[in-house]
């Protein structure tokens, strides 16, 4: 059963009560994108990648990932110029193969979107204990550690967390801007994103002149006799692994109800950002690998910290810590306004409760939906401790990209005549490849991270099968055109 693209056009033109505030031009289009993207992703998966996958070889790794999303980039921006609503790649789904595959990758993004930004308000809570101690200021470990989780002291001695205080304040503080308006937080979001683009910067020119070449050789070290680790095995497996970083565009695809001219403005937004983050994290992986022998990276929370090492400019190891944390700040501001948007697209379809699309009175934005998420979000964070989420968030993400571009390919056969503003370019080819890409690094991925989402899609279908499909606005009006 699918939703008709008019159908799907015509709600997103009503105004009053109800409905989102269109606010957003091209560059906070653009800015919203880099910075999901160029988040706390590029400090951390960056070394891990290189460290256990791909070697000097890392920036090969973000190459292949942003072709990838090159394609599917192409694939939403066709779709969003068309269909400029909020939802993404759910409402995408919902008009090319119907209500049941829209469910579930809603609920993959679902889990894309909150698990991930419950991880780095985690981990903003430990880098800001770290920032905090170079200034000597030192909170109390049981107040930024989970209670499963412990901490040793200079004394030897060995404590239990109780609560993460500050990563459950990160998540409200955000909450509380975003509920404000998007207008606001697109204005917060922007100077955040000017200055990560900032620090990235100088990394990269200062960093630049102290690079060894000595530490690219090899620049694809030999496999270990393991698949994906080294080699060309490894080098797609880091692909994998860092392909999360680029979900920057799925967000600006799900703030096309609040753009004011989504059919010239999305296709800017999506593209612009993907390739300011390309370049930007091709030199990054670059001068890092290249400052450091990547083996150095191994077993290290703060990789950037060990390249910046290599050069005579310390002071910027504070800088880079603080850059991640405001790259943290963003990517959960963010993270925490896609997935308001994609509950309050389902809530309108009658797939979730009606509160996930109550939108308050005066500052057009759904309230009770950012609230439910702040609670929930939160709660995670304060009391359950990190755990590595960067393959779970890749293979989510790779997922809703391959589905967009099969909605593509079905869509041009289906309704050929449908006005476009955006055309991806060679159809079938573009999207075919897009496909071929998120297959090739979904399968190196390890197979813990497929029954992960296994277990977390027969979760959803559950839900749909128990709620969403009783109470969907679609299937009541279908049932009562054939009852007439």
């Amino acid at each position: 059963m699918k939703k008709s693209i008019a159908s799907i056009v015509a709600e997103a033109n009503e105004s009053g009560e109800g409905t989102l505030k269109r606010t957003l031009g091209p560059i906070n289009l653009i800015l919203i994108g880099v910075g999901l993207t160029l988040g706390a992703g590029l400090f951390s998966i960056t070394g891990l990648a290189a460290a256990n996958h791909s070697g000097p070889a890392v920036t090969l790794s973000f190459v292949i990932a942003a072709l990838g999303c090159g394609f599917a980039a192409l694939c939403y921006a066709e779709f969003a110029s068309m269909i400029p609503v909020a939802g993404s790649a759910y409402t995408y789904s919902y008009a090319t193969m119907g209500e049941l595959f829209a469910w579930i990758i809603g609920w993959d993004l679902v889990l894309e979107y909150s698990v991930g930004c419950a991880t780095v308000a985690i981990s903003w809570s430990q880098y800001l204990t770290k920032f905090l101690a170079s200034l000597h200021i030192y909170l109390p470990p049981q107040l930024t550690l989970s209670p499963f989780e412990t901490a040793k002291l200079a004394d030897g001695s060995t404590i239990h967390g109780i609560i993460n205080i500050p990563a459950a304040l990160v998540v409200v503080l955000m909450t509380a801007i975003l509920i404000r308006g998007t207008k606001g937080s697109a204005i917060v979001n922007g100077i955040i994103v000017f200055l990560k683009v900032g620090v990235v910067l100088v990394f990269i020119a200062l960093g630049w002149q102290y690079i060894d070449p000595a530490n690219y050789h090899p620049y694809i070290p030999e496999n270990t006799g393991t698949f994906g680790q080294f080699g060309w095995s490894g080098v797609l497996r880091g692909a994998g692994l860092v392909f999360f970083v680029f979900i920057g565009f799925d967000a600006v695809a799900a703030s096309a109800q609040e753009t004011k001219k989504p059919a010239r403005d999305l296709p800017i937004g999506i593209i612009g950002s993907l390739v300011v983050c390309t370049v930007l994290f091709g030199l990054f992986g670059h001068v890092m690998t290249g400052l450091a022998n990547y083996k150095e990276f191994a077993n290290s929370g703060a990789p950037v910290a060990i390249a910046i090492e290599k050069t005579p400019y310390a002071w910027l190891s504070q800088a880079i810590i603080l850059a991640i944390l405001i790259g943290y700040t963003s990517v959960i501001l963010i993270d925490l306004m896609a997935q308001s948007r994609m509950f309050y697209s389902i809530s309108k379809d009658g797939l979730l409760p009606k509160m996930f699309s109550d939108v308050h009175t005066k500052f057009k934005t759904p309230y009770k939906s950012n609230i439910i998420l702040c609670l929930f979000i939160g709660l995670f964070a304060a009391f359950v401790p990190m755990n590595v989420v960067g393959e779970m968030t890749s293979i989510g993400t790779l997922l809703a990209f391959l589905m967009v571009c099969v909605g593509i390919l079905i869509l041009r056969k289906t309704d050929p005549e449908a006005k476009r503003p955006f055309r991806v370019p060679l159809v079938p080819l573009i999207p075919i490849l897009g496909i071929l890409t998120c297959i090739a690094m979904m399968v190196f991925l390890p197979w813990e991270t497929w029954l992960r989402l296994a277990v977390w899609l027969i979760i959803g279908l559950a839900i749909y099968f128990w709620y969403g499909k009783k109470n969907s606005k679609l299937r009541e009006k279908e049932m009562a055109g054939h009852n007439e």
